[in-house]
């Protein structure tokens, strides 16, 4: 773990030196997709990385490249921030490989790692759906904290 913890730092600030960041926010607007779908974008790229890493890994990895990219595009970082904690919290215990459910398979091993699979299903998809409110929705993101500032 900490190998991919270095290997994740030394790789973000290769990126930050090399200008990675800037560059694909210029590319961005220039082919002027969506923001909302820059964002599902980054949604899948995490559901995607839950299969091969662990949280702390992922965000090491990616928030260098998607943090300039999502404040060109004008969201609240804190927003942007949540929305980063859910998708990898939904991409730990999504099949094939949902590290969560490794964890729980060894907490308890007479459990069968397929049942756990499909007793997480409806969880998925109530978290999907949470997630696209709070995608699409955002004051139930920022009320709390626009009260604040």
């Amino acid at each position: 773990m900490f190998i991919v913890l270095f290997g994740a730092l030394v790789f973000s600030n290769f990126i930050n030196v090399a200008g990675t960041p800037a560059l694909l926010a210029q590319q961005l607007a220039a082919v002027a997709v969506p923001p909302i779908v820059v964002i599902l974008m980054i949604c899948c790229i995490y559901l995607v990385l839950g299969c091969l890493l662990e949280s702390l890994s992922m965000m090491l990895l990616t928030l260098p490249i998607f943090y300039p990219i999502v404040s060109a595009l004008g969201f609240d970082m804190v927003w942007f921030g949540i929305i980063v904690v859910v998708v990898i919290e939904i991409s730990l215990i999504t099949p094939p490989v949902g590290m969560n459910v490794f964890v729980l398979k060894a907490v308890v091993p007479d459990l069968k790692v397929t049942a756990v699979f499909r007793a997480l299903i409806p969880f998925i998809a109530v978290d999907l759906v949470r997630l696209g409110l709070l995608i699409f929705v955002p004051i139930t993101v920022l009320f709390l904290p626009s009260l604040m500032r």
